[in-house]
């Protein structure tokens, strides 16, 4: 869905991005991660053309970005930025419907697209006449969101989305964005230089440093198949959290015990993740958890699932 080849930025003598190329599949959420200054929110503008390229080329669905104008480019891609950059002196509703009025939109479709939105975000309807400085900053990024969805466009940039956000509500809000539906049919590239959350929410993850592109995969591959000692250094601090989120029970399956007898535990799917696995062991009172996998159920212990982790680790180190 987007291809980059060999692009570059240069700023003077500072080359932000030097010589980068990666491709994002439809509807996959591909990762820019990295400390300041490595290039990626350039990258990021240069998708849009908020930032012209000094070389190298973009495709989106195939076409090259440079054969439209700007200004058409960018009504077909949704952008959100950190801040979530709305207008303050627009109510909710005129902010939303900036895109589909550029579009020609009539008004009936308008509104009813709105409330479809405000619905999906958890947004009650009396936020629609609100202004942004009369909402909380997880509503302030959600009707950002909003904006960005409201055309329906197939591919969406996001830029640090949930950086000003707290703890709790930026976990609440990555919750809500791996379920929704709305996001589930885009292709998306969003920086970040949150570890934490570019596993959480990434398909593929592209880390970058000074420009480059260090190391290009799933997060999967980053965390037991590191390119460079920068790669593995840059993860290692939460490397323990990283692979429990990381690993999903269907990876450790095999070392995990066949179901003995029924019991009324809370069943998982298997592509759930080991984190989530781990975390019923404080909600629930039973001392195993059930796990689905096609037609085969099993069950394990907080012991057990720990072991098949470090077996399934064994195994990681030895290919």
């Amino acid at each position: 869905m987007i291809k980059v080849e060999q692009l570059s930025k240069h700023f003077g003598k500072t080359q932000a991005v030097d010589n980068i190329s990666f491709e994002v599949k439809e509807h996959e959420n591909l990762i820019l991660l990295g400390t300041s200054g490595c290039g990626k929110t350039t990258t990021l503008k240069m998708i849009n053309r908020l930032i012209e390229p000094t070389s190298g080329e973009i495709f989106i669905d195939g076409k090259d970005i440079l054969e439209q104008p700007p200004e058409i480019l960018r009504r077909g891609i949704g952008y959100v930025l950190q801040n979530n950059g709305l207008f303050p002196h627009y109510t909710v509703a005129e902010n939303i419907s900036i895109v589909p009025q550029l579009l020609k939109w009539d008004k009936k479709r308008i509104e009813k697209r709105i409330s479809e939105l405000l619905e999906k975000l958890h947004l009650s309807d009396d936020c629609r006449q609100m202004y942004p400085a009369e909402l909380s900053g997880g509503q302030q990024q959600r009707v950002g969101l909003a904006r960005a969805l409201v055309a329906d466009p197939a591919v969406l940039l996001m830029d640090e989305p949930f950086g000003a956000l707290d703890n709790v509500t930026r976990s609440k809000i990555h919750a809500e964005f791996k379920v929704l539906d709305e996001l589930k049919r885009k292709t998306i590239i969003m920086v970040t230089h949150d570890v934490q959350e570019a596993f959480e929410l990434g398909d593929h993850i592209c880390l970058m440093d000074k420009g480059k592109i260090l190391q290009d995969g799933r997060p999967s591959n980053l965390l037991f198949n590191p390119a460079n000692a920068f790669v593995q250094d840059f993860l290692q601090e939460q490397r323990l959290q990283l692979e429990f989120k990381t690993i999903k029970l269907n990876d450790i399956w095999r070392w995990l015990p066949i179901l003995q007898k029924e019991n009324k535990t809370k069943v998982l799917p298997a592509d759930t993740d080991l984190w989530t696995g781990l975390e019923q062991f404080k909600f629930a009172s039973s001392e195993t958890i059930t796990i689905h996998h096609d037609s085969e159920t099993k069950s394990a212990s907080f012991e057990q699932l720990m072991a098949a982790f470090y077996q399934y680790k064994k195994q990681q180190a030895h290919e």
